[in-house]
């Protein structure tokens, strides 16, 4: 499914935000060249795809994530994503420490938000359970037609209520569902709804956290 949602992505010329394991990175070359080739961002999703709860190092767990991506890359990663959203109490901490300037494990807000760790603050980029195809496919056994109907609803509001301040759509997908040739369509589909209105940026998560600082320190 990966290469079909690639196509889709190059078709509508919208950067995409890769999570991956580190451990994956040595695993799937080809998925990693096609990545970087395109100038997707990589965000550490975990060394392996584990609760971070039964994760016997934390910090270690997080420090190898950075290192896969980085000898992929040429360079840390910038953001976080837990593995199935889990996280201790040091998470936010460990990250902060070891270098990440943003997580998604937070869904709480359509803005980013800043979140104080013991050491500097981190941010928290808008991630989603709702416009998820886990939640919706695989856990809630929705028709593949959900995927777009969901995306375009939660889309026009966050496009009426951003009309005095901007909002944040997070679209989650997994090549192996989202990529299937049954549903594929309705991604495409909820991406070219969405392209279509004006104002829309198309970002990755760096992007929006670049935006989010500037207009801090503006303020």
């Amino acid at each position: 499914g990966f290469w079909r949602m690639v196509e889709v992505f190059d078709d509508c010329r919208i950067p995409a935000v890769l999570a991956i394991n580190g451990s994956a990175i040595a695993r799937y070359g080809a998925i990693v060249d096609a990545a970087r080739q395109r100038g997707w961002e990589f965000i550490g999703h975990g060394f392996t795809q584990k609760n971070l709860q039964k994760v016997a190092d934390e910090r270690d767990d997080i420090r190898r994530t950075r290192a896969a991506i980085r000898a992929a890359t040429g360079r840390n990663p910038r953001g976080w994503l837990g593995p199935g959203l889990t996280e201790t109490w040091e998470t936010p901490d460990l990250l902060a420490e070891e270098g990440y300037d943003y997580v998604c494990d937070w869904v709480l807000d359509d803005q980013p938000v800043l979140l104080n760790t013991r050491t500097r603050p981190i941010v928290n980029l808008p991630y989603t359970q709702e416009i998820n195809d886990v939640a919706m496919m695989l856990i809630q056994h929705h028709k593949a037609s959900e995927y777009y109907d969901r995306a375009v609803d939660q889309f026009d509001q966050l496009y009426r209520d951003g009309a005095g301040s901007a909002r944040v759509l997070a679209l989650v997908v997994h090549p192996y569902i989202m990529g299937a040739p049954h549903r594929l369509k309705y991604f495409r589909n909820a991406l070219a709804h969405i392209g279509g209105q004006s104002g829309v940026l198309f970002w990755t998560g760096e992007q929006i956290l670049e935006w989010y600082l500037a207009g801090r320190d503006a303020g």
